[in-house]
């Protein structure tokens, strides 16, 4: 499975974007997916995953929670991160992630797949 993320970039507090993770190799349907961020001296930090065992549930880290949305378009084969109300703390490097676990997790260590990381900036 590869992963390709994209759609990061400088954007003004309180403003959106919406990252995209592409895969190939692999349906996303059968997946879990996570997006995770890492700012720089900081550890990789869960911020919201979707499992494909569970009905498709979605579940946030309570600091994007009401801000950010999980998407996922099965004929593209695509998973976006629709984030509003962008904070500066928000800033750092965004990475999506997939597993076959089957249960979802919020630990970076159960996902087996990465994508390269797309860097989000949020000035104030």
């Amino acid at each position: 499975v590869q992963l390709q993320a994209s759609g990061g970039g400088l954007v003004q507090a309180g403003g959106s974007l919406r990252l995209s993770c592409a895969a190939s190799g692999r349906a996303f349907s059968t997946l879990d997916v996570g997006w995770f961020r890492q700012a720089p001296g900081t550890e990789r930090e869960f911020v919201v995953g979707i499992s494909w065992h569970i009905g498709d549930t979605s579940y946030y880290a309570d600091s994007v929670k009401g801000r950010f949305t999980i998407s996922r378009d099965n004929a593209k084969n695509t998973v976006y991160l629709r984030m509003n109300s962008l904070k500066p703390e928000d800033t750092a490097t965004y990475y999506c992630a997939a597993a076959t676990l089957g249960y979802g997790s919020r630990d970076f260590r159960k996902y087996d797949y990465w994508g390269q990381g797309t860097l989000v900036t949020v000035s104030s």
